[in-house]
């Protein structure tokens, strides 16, 4: 029985959106979404669905691995070169950057669980990985979407409709594609500003999740790997790697 993790990381400090779905009877199962705030919490969470062995996948929407002092990563390059054109650039990642220490420290403390880096992947193979993940360019290929739905900035009103949107899109398409997610309910879009946040963590968290059940499924089939390829995976640390739904039939 395969569980999926997916943790929307407060890079800085701050809350995280997370989620657990889990792979049983040929379809996905949402067992919790929750929000915590520290990184112990976190950890004490992951370790109650996931105990000691226990097969799954924890997809972290946050830079995990960061090679480079200054600059850019090429996962990040890739993102802006392929999606920018949809608005979904990802915030460059580098050593100098006051949240790299809490982002990389995160994905260590995954592998002492024993959650190796998975930027390549034998689909429907059981084990315990860890991936890097980017809920934007998930969100604009996993709907097919022109651009991404806006709802981390601008006035309430404008975030609360983008948000609306992403809950319908959840509600109804992840129901008629494979791995096959049939969600009969989801947190109700608030009207006031601390307690939108806190569903849009919750949300992230879900695509997250979902991602790394697309990315166990199909694996590089239907799936992008922005920052390595299948012949220079074992180089990863050297570049980083996000993992991205392909668009279109990949998500058929």
């Amino acid at each position: 029985m395969m569980k999926f993790l997916g943790i929307d990381l407060g890079w800085r400090s701050g809350a995280s959106g997370l989620c657990c779905l889990q792979w049983q009877d040929n379809q996905l199962q949402l067992l919790d979404l929750n929000r915590l705030e520290t990184i112990t919490d976190i950890l004490a969470w992951i370790d109650t669905w996931l105990s000691p062995n226990q097969p799954g996948i924890i997809a972290v929407d946050a830079p995990t691995i960061i090679p480079n002092a200054t600059g850019m990563r090429l996962p990040d390059k890739l993102a802006h070169k392929h999606f920018g054109r949809y608005h979904a650039g990802c915030y460059p990642a580098n050593l100098g950057r006051p949240f790299a220490q809490r982002t990389v420290e995160f994905g260590l403390s995954l592998e002492a669980r024993g959650f190796a880096h998975a930027p390549i992947i034998e689909p429907q193979r059981l084990g315990r990985f860890q991936i890097e993940v980017f809920p934007h360019p998930a969100i604009v290929n996993l709907f097919k979407l022109d651009r991404i739905l806006k709802y981390k900035k601008g006035k309430i009103s404008e975030k609360r409709a983008e948000l609306i949107k992403l809950r319908q899109h959840i509600l109804n398409d992840f129901s008629t594609v494979q791995p096959h997610l049939n969600l009969t309910e989801l947190p109700e879009i608030p009207l006031t500003g601390l307690a939108l946040k806190t569903v849009e963590d919750k949300l992230d968290s879900l695509i997250c999740a979902y991602v790394a059940a697309h990315w166990w499924y199909w694996g590089v089939e239907r799936n992008l790997v922005l920052g390595v390829s299948a012949a220079t995976t074992q180089e990863f640390r050297s570049t980083g790697y996000i993992i991205i739904p392909g668009r279109g039939r990949g998500n058929g």
